[in-house]
């Protein structure tokens, strides 16, 4: 990449009228640069490590001290910014296509062996840097707007939806599914049957684009995550205990996994303890919280088989209870 197109691409200053004018490949790891590279300095402590490696130049955000006047020194408004806008430029050289998808569809594709011309992306610009710098030409990626920079991308594509069911279910529970996919019988997968329409267009969209793909053992994702516990919330195995707190982070689904455990688990008293800026009324089933030390009170004070818990994570179970009110728990 030539020095003059790296400015304008990153927009940046040049500070110093160096002897190089063009680098080979873009790093942002001192220990991994070579000869010829261009050095991103998240870490201003790093530059002088990533000179001695050999770095023609280096793109900074901070005051930093020109150590060698023969490299570019290249000033930014923000290097995360920068490295975004080399990749973009990257991926338009090679003519890559990305479809967006929601943030289920998602964590279930991170599930999936594909060929290597298809990749599933999440994470920060760094990690997504990695995976797609030197990705093969016309590759196809898959990312979640609201998990990645959709901006990284020109060549956006609507996802390729489908109504046709191409799933049967054989036998299912509120968090396991066993299910036929193309004469293939996938036991006792530890993936909810609520997820099972979203897996469905995952796989619609691979046979749309003709992408080789095999399934293997889902594991749970951090979505309708089953948690199951004692009397005193201490979390114990997979099926062990009949008290299950159902983790969702995302209030977007609120609704669809309350028709869900309405219409699946209609048998069992289930709660639901939403965020206080839900639009859900307060009801015998229904609680709100404003802090997350209400959540364990609530959980002690109701009589439930299943609780549905929107807005946080089960790392709530491991803070400590001291400075919440102690409840009988009744069963």
């Amino acid at each position: 990449m030539r020095l003059e197109n790296t400015i304008a691409l990153t927009y940046g200053k040049l500070v110093n009228e160096p002897f190089v004018n063009s680098f080979d490949d873009v790093v942002f790891e001192a220990h991994k640069v070579k000869r010829g590279d261009l050095f991103i300095a998240f870490d201003e402590s790093a530059i002088e490590e990533a000179i001695i490696n050999g770095a023609y130049g280096v793109i900074f955000d901070k005051p930093t001290q020109i150590s060698d006047s023969e490299i570019a020194w290249i000033k930014v408004q923000d290097v995360e910014e920068s490295l975004k806008r080399l990749l973009r430029f990257k991926l338009i050289e090679k003519e890559i296509v990305a479809y967006e998808c929601n943030e289920i569809i998602l964590k279930l594709a991170l599930q999936v062996i594909t060929e290597q011309n298809f990749i599933t992306i999440n994470g920060d610009i760094r990690s997504i840097f990695k995976l797609l710098w030197n990705v093969d030409d016309s590759s196809t990626v898959l990312f979640c707007p609201a998990l990645s920079d959709k901006n990284i991308f020109t060549n956006i594509k609507p996802f390729i939806k489908t109504t046709s069911q191409t799933i049967t279910i054989m036998e299912q529970t509120l968090f396991e599914t066993s299910f036929i996919y193309e004469n293939t019988f996938y036991e006792r997968q530890l993936i909810s049957p609520f997820f099972i329409p979203y897996l469905e267009e995952l796989l619609h969209l691979y046979k749309s684009l003709k992408i080789n793909f095999r399934l293997r053992k889902f594991t749970p994702i951090d979505h309708f995550e089953a948690v199951f516990t004692n009397k005193n919330f201490e979390i114990k195995e997979f099926g062990t205990s009949d008290k299950v707190l159902i983790f969702e982070s995302n209030t977007t689904l609120i609704t669809s996994e309350i028709k869900f455990l309405q219409k699946q688990a209609n048998w069992a008293k289930t709660i639901y303890i939403l965020p206080d800026r839900c639009d859900y009324e307060e009801s015998d089933d229904i609680f709100k919280y404003k802090k997350e030390s209400e959540i364990i009170n609530i959980l002690k004070g109701t009589k439930f088989h299943f609780a549905l818990i929107v807005g946080v994570d089960k790392s709530i179970l491991n803070k400590p209870l001291s400075n919440q009110t102690q409840l009988t728990l009744n069963f």
